[in-house]
């Protein structure tokens, strides 16, 4: 089933993401393109405070059109790991600091086309710690009950995927 890249042409260079066409071998020996948008991966982080409340953030996304509210993330940075990552973006986009930061699994986005793997983190133990935001991001933070959180997944309500697994994988250590 393995495909094999016969070369690949770099066709757009970003500050977040690459595109390269690659020309593959297909395992019955055909040949085929494939389009991969490269990225460096990133976190999510699903933040409860004592209360068992989400902190979420809200914030314009321009490919969906719309505002969507959605569990803290970030970028890596080359060679960073995860759970500093995660440490940083927890700080700049909600004002909290953890004391426990446990990792929650990993996904690939949408592996059709894209490099992008997130790493989910659970955030307990939430003191105020805040770093500068980025200038680009303008968000604004709620506090949503776990349970709250869940039947807004279940209902539709909430349509980033990110932020539906870490939900349904922290109401599931919470018995929800």
């Amino acid at each position: 089933m393995e495909e094999k890249t016969l070369s690949t042409r770099r066709i757009y260079d970003g500050r977040v993401i690459k595109l390269d066409v690659l020309d593959v071998a297909l395992p019955n020996g055909q040949k085929s393109m494939r389009e991969i948008v490269k990225h460096p991966g990133a976190v999510a982080i699903v933040a409860l405070d004592d209360q068992r409340n989400i902190l979420m953030v809200r914030q314009w996304r321009m490919a969906a059109e719309r505002a969507m509210l959605e569990i803290p993330a970030g970028t890596l940075n080359p060679g960073e790991d995860p759970l500093v990552c995660a440490d940083r973006e927890l700080q700049e986009e909600t004002g909290q600091r953890a004391e426990k930061l446990e990792p929650l699994g990993a996904f690939f986005v949408a592996p059709g086309y894209t490099t992008e793997k997130i790493h989910l983190f659970l955030a307990t133990g939430l003191t105020e710690s805040r770093l500068p935001m980025d200038e680009d991001e303008f968000i604004e933070l709620e506090h949503i009950p776990l349970e709250e959180a869940v039947r807004r997944v279940t209902a539709g309500e909430i349509e980033d995927g990110k932020t539906i697994t870490g939900v349904l994988r922290a109401a599931r250590l919470y018995g929800i």
